[in-house]
């Protein structure tokens, strides 16, 4: 595809088609699973990897908004890990090493584990409390895949951050929680 076939509006709709026929694919019961693991954490701890770990850093900020606990793991002031905590990762791949060991170290302390993956094969899916499968490309589908116009792992990334944005909005409703709420958590430090 040339540069000029990706400014047309065409492609543009194609895009937006592909965001919406994947969030419409998200099981609602596994949406609704999450949302109750989130709600009932002490504390929540996000990881991820890459552009995923980006997605991610986005949802803390909007729980942190909302006024839960969370803390993204590899930050210096991120606390030990233990029971009653809500441990949120994702590979959209389905498998990353750093993944799978920290889920294990997650567990190990007695949190629950929140898995997002694209993968219905992932190997990690018997560690996770809740899964969240975002049928979209990633990484592994490779270039020839033809299931997206976005290269590499982009859908994926892209629909997740809608996802967590929906999942933020459910939240604010079910915790009673108020716009002016959330502006009133927003940093002052900027």
């Amino acid at each position: 595809m040339n540069e000029q076939d990706m400014v047309t509006p065409a492609f543009r709709d194609r895009l937006v088609d592909e965001l919406r026929a994947s969030l419409q694919r998200v099981a609602e019961d596994e949406l609704a699973a999450l949302l109750d693991h989130l709600v009932s954490a002490r504390r929540v701890f996000v990881y991820g990897l890459g552009r995923e770990r980006l997605m991610l850093q986005a949802f803390a900020m909007r729980l942190m908004h909302l006024g839960l606990t969370v803390h993204v793991v590899g930050d210096v002031t991120a606390p030990r890990i233990g029971h009653g905590d809500l441990f949120v990762t994702s590979s959209g791949t389905g498998y990353l090493a750093t993944v799978e060991a920290l889920m294990k170290i997650a567990k190990g302390a007695g949190a629950r584990v929140a898995f997002v993956t694209a993968a219905a094969d992932s190997p990690l899916r018997p560690m996770a409390d809740v899964l969240v499968r975002i049928p979209a490309r990633t990484m592994r589908d490779g270039p020839d895949a033809g299931s997206s116009a976005l290269p590499m792992g982009t859908l994926f990334e892209q629909v997740q951050l809608v996802l967590f944005d929906l999942l933020a909005l459910r939240l604010q409703a079910r915790l009673n929680c108020t716009e002016t709420e959330m502006v009133e958590r927003h940093t002052n430090l900027e």
